[in-house]
């Protein structure tokens, strides 16, 4: 069966997103841990990672990880904020318990702050735990979008995502009461391989692969969502317009289609990519990629002066050493406490020890200044760190905490009103 027009658009629109997918992975990468991965040139024409040049040198790729805590740190004001404000309480509170909207809301801040992404999917349904109103996260890998630019969405026209569902669930959610339907299920989803295969023909297959393959023991349902109008009649000659939803198999049969059901009148899913600049999401985590790979040289680099300098090495002029003792005798009684060294005495240069104490001082002050400007880059500083400051009192503490924050405030801004939005949304699900 052809791919319909709509599923062609869903697939141009994920596919357009790789550049979004590939910032993300690699911010990702660096938050938990993962920060030698980069490609660079091996002088072979050739690449390797950062780490295995690094090894190749000699040296050990050390990781001293300030995006994992200042993510959590982040997330941790926010809780914090979220909590004394009473953000769940009010009109949203029983969905909030139902959904552990606290929970949710703070893994999707993470999310947030490592890709720019906050997407999330509201709807009515009965589940394993029950009917309601439920909420979930949404993985910016399985979701796409038109190009917009609004940073209300206002002009978003296509979005939708891609789901893994087993075969019970497929045929539940689609076939209805019609064991017809449900026989017509097994046998297309039977050969959901060779559907995959031949669903995309032509479409790059390779990057194609994911959007038309499930998980293991999965299949693959994409779920679209267009903007659509239809003429008008005689008696209404004005245009109509609806937001419809279609479920799709990966050859592009289609499985469902409906308008939205919802007392909102849209689609299900509340998104904001923040910030957007013409069409373009840099995320918070990103801005301080750079810092941390300069943190992390810096430290190979201080770790490789240290054992390359002199620890306590002790110089012994070989005229000084008397006939009747050894160089091993010398070693031993150096390396104790109350050792004795005997020496002839004759010669102009007595034994001394040797320390480099001032090796790799500045790059112990490079290190320090660097470690500054990831918290000026971040804009979190000491204060919101919960590490020592200058402050004197409560009240002082208390109003650097609010001054350091004032660099977060537009992020913080930016997510309360997604939250606000798919507060809506729900509320508007719940009172249908």
């Amino acid at each position: 069966m052809p791919i319909s027009d709509i599923l062609g658009r869903a697939y141009s629109a994920w596919n357009a997103c790789a550049g979004l997918r590939s910032r993300r992975a690699r911010c990702k990468r660096f938050t938990y841990g993962d920060q030698w991965s980069d490609p660079v040139a091996d002088g072979r024409n050739g690449t390797l990672t950062e780490a295995e040049l690094i090894e190749r040198s000699g040296k050990h790729a050390y990781t001293n990880n300030l995006i994992c805590q200042l993510v959590k740190t982040v997330v941790g004001r926010y809780r914090t904020n979220a909590a004394d404000a009473a953000v769940y309480a009010g009109d949203i509170a029983a969905v909030a318990r139902a959904n552990s909207l606290a929970e949710l809301d703070a893994r999707l801040l993470e999310e947030f702050l490592i890709s720019g992404c906050a997407i999330q999917r509201i709807v009515d349904e009965r589940r394993w735990n029950g009917s309601g109103v439920w909420i979930d996260n949404v993985d910016p890998r399985r979701f796409f979008v038109n190009a917009f630019c609004d940073p209300r969405g206002w002009d978003i026209d296509l979005c939708g995502m891609l789901h893994d569902m087993s075969l019970p669930e497929i045929i539940n959610r689609f076939a209805g009461s019609s064991a017809a339907r449900a026989a017509e299920l097994r046998k297309l989803f039977g050969t959901a391989d060779a559907a995959a295969d031949s669903g995309l023909t032509g479409m790059e297959s390779t990057t194609g692969s994911f959007f038309c393959s499930g998980a293991a023991g999965k299949y693959r349902v994409v779920e679209v969502w267009s903007f659509d109008s239809r003429p008008g009649s005689d008696s209404s000659p004005d245009a109509d317009f609806c937001w419809h939803c279609r479920f799709f198999a990966p050859d592009g049969t289609l499985l469902a289609d409906y308008d939205s059901p919802y007392g909102h009148g849209s689609h299900p899913f509340a998104v904001k990519f923040y910030p957007l600049t013409d069409g373009e999401v840099h995320s918070f985590v990103e801005d301080v990629l750079d810092q941390q790979k300069f943190i992390n040289r810096l430290v190979v680099t201080l770790d490789h002066i240290m054992a390359c300098s002199a620890k306590g090495v002790l110089l012994f002029p070989t005229d000084q050493l008397p006939k009747n003792v050894s160089w091993d005798h010398v070693a031993d009684a150096w390396a104790r406490a109350d050792g004795v060294i005997p020496v002839t005495g004759r010669g102009t240069a007595m034994p001394q020890q040797v320390v480099t104490t001032a090796a790799g001082n500045n790059a112990f002050e490079l290190l320090g200044l660097q470690m500054k400007l990831f918290e000026q880059v971040s804009g979190v500083g000491s204060a919101l760190m919960g590490r020592a400051s200058g402050a004197r009192g409560a009240d002082m503490l208390d109003n650097e905490v609010r001054n350091a924050t004032i660099a977060l405030a537009d992020l913080f801004d930016s997510f309360t009103a997604f939250t606000d939005q798919r507060n809506a949304k729900a509320l508007a699900v719940a009172r249908a």
